[in-house]
């Protein structure tokens, strides 16, 4: 659990590096859209036989599961405004 905490934060950091610009929220926010995004990862690993059930998803699933977080977050929340 606390592994996974560690591996969200750094993703979630990784994922607003790779795509900057103002989103609310600080590095809590950041350290959640990285556990989101390692979870997401995760689950589309399971679904398409990448990871077994109960395995991590790894550093760069997560960060790429955070950035898809991010780009649908800013895609329905953030409509009209720049970013």
């Amino acid at each position: 659990m606390i592994g996974a905490l560690i591996i969200g934060l750094i993703a979630g950091a990784i994922a607003k590096m790779l795509m900057p610009g103002k989103d609310p929220g600080g590095w809590i926010v950041t350290a959640l859209l990285g556990v989101a995004g390692a979870a997401l990862a995760h689950f589309i690993g399971v679904r398409t036989g990448m990871y077994t059930e109960g395995e991590p998803a790894g550093l760069l699933a997560a960060v790429l599961g955070s950035v898809l977080i991010l780009w649908a977050y800013r895609a329905f929340f953030l409509r009209g405004r720049t970013v």
